[in-house]
């Protein structure tokens, strides 16, 4: 449902959030690293993901990329907007241009039902809620 991109910065916001803050910035090194992905990729879309304010960066020694409290209160469709667009939730699961309710696809009506749970769960939910989620329930990335 979501591209690898999409992923990777779910993940990698994710990690953010469990492992750094102010006072402890991680490298594009260090969370490629930790999250097993291309460290060119995994740059690019942390540089993405600055730009529009979903995670913090400092530069210099003590430099890297964080969570603050504001970006730890951001919600999780945030990510998913930025990254694969703002109606990719609503895509055909089969990938047909055409597929609407007035013009179902024979799995649209199944999937909308599925959609709107996610996107309500996607939109109510904090990256700061779903990181505590990933490390009570000791989540391997």
């Amino acid at each position: 449902m979501f591209s690898n991109a999409c992923k990777n910065a779910i993940r990698a916001v994710l990690y953010l959030a469990i492992h750094s803050g102010d006072d402890c910035k991680l490298t594009t090194i260090d969370l490629a690293n930790a999250l097993d992905v291309s460290h060119h990729f995994l740059a690019k879309t942390l540089q993405q993901l600055t730009k529009n304010g979903l995670i913090s960066s400092a530069r210099g020694p003590n430099g890297g990329f964080y969570l603050s409290e504001e970006n730890r209160n951001l919600n999780l469709l945030s990510i998913i907007a930025l990254i694969d667009g703002a109606g990719s939730i609503n895509e055909c699961v089969l990938g047909l241009p055409k597929c609407s309710s007035d013009n179902p696809c024979p799995f649209h009506t199944h999937v909308s039902k599925f959609r709107e749970g996610l996107d309500h769960f996607l939109l109510a939910n904090s990256i700061g809620e779903a990181a505590k989620r990933v490390r009570d329930e000791d989540l391997r990335f």
